[in-house]
């Protein structure tokens, strides 16, 4: 069975950090492009980052976020990861991971605030 499960959300102070992990069951995260992507509340869903090849490298970020989120994976783990640093309110939202296909998991929020 194919799944995608989401964790590391939580309530973060403005500069803080997270790091979301995605953990994939029932197939390999490098046979597909894998993102992130984030909603906030009333708001468009927007990419934020991914992996657009099958090397480590081939990585993606959203204009707005490249120099403060990282994207990466532990392909031992079958495990997508995004460390989110010097975090903003605006980074306030559910974040889910996303396969090339559409699948995705049940989504982790992040909230910022003080």
């Amino acid at each position: 069975e194919v799944q995608l499960v989401e964790s590391g959300g939580g309530l973060v102070q403005p500069g803080g950090s997270l790091r979301l992990s995605c953990t994939a069951s029932g197939f390999n995260i490098v046979q597909y492009t894998m993102s992130w992507v984030r909603q906030a509340a009333g708001e468009a869903q927007e990419w934020v980052a991914g992996f657009h090849g099958p090397n480590d490298g081939d990585t993606r970020y959203g204009l707005s976020l490249k120099g403060r989120f990282i994207i990466s994976r532990d392909n031992a783990k079958n495990t997508m990861y995004l460390q989110m640093n010097n975090l903003r309110p605006e980074d306030t939202a559910v974040y889910w991971c996303l396969r090339s296909d559409g699948r995705r998991g049940q989504g982790t929020q992040v909230t910022v605030s003080s």
